[in-house]
């Protein structure tokens, strides 16, 4: 059965900086895309940044463009997300998403969902 734990949340002033983890289990890691989308309540999922199978090619929101970076290593079956200047903005829940095809990755059609984790930047 497919896992993805995220880890790495958690409150932190304006300026600062986080790292988000999301370990997977129960898929071939590198066979998949990997995505991080970001929600905050009564609001849709929103794509945050995206990643191909080897780490290729990535791209992002415009909104995090410059701020954040996403990178993987298929040996740990893990994807990451340095967050840094971070903004109250920026405060949800994020989650780590995988998918198959690099295809439409901007859209919240992925296979697989973590549970989340929540991001809180005090102004």
């Amino acid at each position: 059965q497919v896992q993805l734990v995220e880890s790495g949340g958690g409150l932190v002033q304006a300026g600062g900086s986080l790292r988000l983890s999301c370990a997977a289990s129960g898929l071939t890691f590198s066979s998949y895309v990997m995505g991080w989308f970001r929600q905050v309540p009564g609001k849709e999922r929103d794509f945050v940044a995206a990643i191909t199978w080897k780490g290729g090619r990535t791209d992002y929101a415009d909104s995090v463009k410059g701020r954040f970076t996403i990178s993987r290593d298929n040996a740990k079956n893990t994807v990451y997300l340095q967050m840094n200047s971070l903004k109250p903005e920026d405060t949800a829940v994020y989650y780590c998403a995988a998918r198959l095809s690099w295809s439409n990755y901007r859209s919240s059609e992925y296979d697989f969902w973590g549970q989340g984790t929540q991001v809180t930047v005090s102004s």
